[in-house]
């Protein structure tokens, strides 16, 4: 498969570099072009603009920062792709965005005889780096199960819906893995105030009820203090305002998230707009006069 990559950050690079590695033609661009040129000891090929990169491809994946962006990588009337692309190619859309997005970006590709898929992924850069993500995916089933080679080393896909439908599964993702670093930091700081040892608190409710990825991840970290990012705060904050957005649009009422959406907020204006998302555990901590 003739692959382009449009975006190697945190996610898109490891995601490159597995393609490279099942035997894919891949080519690679990045808006800070330093971030791309590491993949060309693993096979791809680097290029310094968008259009270069997409030229003879078979298929496009976008892993960007959001849906902005996405739509000037494709549309923009001096450098977006689209136009470059042969009929019948493939977008694949694996950024984090709001679904009307996606739709209106499917709307505009078929109009040029483009096919698309939104399939925004979860499992991080470990889940990128092991090829375990989850990957859901909205478009038409005919286009998605022709996309199962492309899948296959980036994790396990599961269509959920038309376009736009897989960056609806997305923003609940969001919403449950935002909520609950909430109650894991919550709870976890409730017991270190208490005198309890975090640690060993963590420790005795593996197994049980409360235990989650969440936990075992994410609460490791808050146990290390270890904020290096692998998913930004700002983007997590991104991701909850996204949903927010969507919610409004359809007349849904989320005031859980509404509240998590403040936290995080506050997080990212006290400082921690680059830490790793479980630093929203330090947010909470200042607000009880913990370290």
């Amino acid at each position: 498969m003739r692959i382009a990559v449009l975006g190697t950050g945190m996610m898109g690079y490891p995601m490159a570099r597995r393609l490279c590695a099942a035997g894919h033609v891949v080519h690679a661009w990045n808006r800070t072009p330093a971030k791309a040129q590491g993949l060309a000891e693993f096979g791809a090929t680097v290029h310094s603009q968008a259009r270069q990169a997409v030229h003879d491809a078979d298929w496009v994946l976008t892993m960007l920062e959001h849906g902005d962006v996405v739509e000037s990588v494709l549309f923009d009337p001096e450098n977006g792709v689209a136009n470059s692309l042969s009929a019948g190619t493939v977008v694949v859309d694996m950024s984090s965005i709001r679904p009307a997005q996606a739709r209106a970006h499917a709307q505009r590709l078929e109009a040029l005889q483009l096919h698309h898929l939104d399939a925004p992924v979860s499992g991080g850069t470990i889940g990128a780096e092991q090829g375990t993500l989850a990957i859901m995916a909205g478009g038409r089933p005919e286009v998605f199960e022709r996309a199962a080679d492309l899948f296959s080393p980036l994790g396990r896909a599961t269509r959920v819906g038309p376009c736009g439908s897989g960056q609806l599964a997305k923003l609940a993702n969001q919403m449950i893995v935002g909520i609950t670093i909430g109650a894991v930091a919550e709870a976890l700081l409730l017991c270190e105030k208490g005198g309890a040892d975090m640690a060993q608190v963590k420790a005795a409710i593996s197994g049980g009820f409360a235990d989650s990825r969440i936990l075992q991840v994410h609460g490791e970290r808050m146990v290390q203090r270890d904020f290096t990012p692998r998913g930004r705060m700002s983007i997590q904050l991104k991701d909850l305002r996204n949903a927010l957005q969507t919610a409004a649009e359809i007349g849904f009422t989320a005031p859980i998230t509404q509240q998590f959406e403040a936290l995080y907020a506050q997080g990212v204006a006290h400082g921690d707009a680059e830490l790793d998302q479980a630093a929203l555990f330090c947010e909470l901590a200042r607000r009880n006069g913990l370290q």
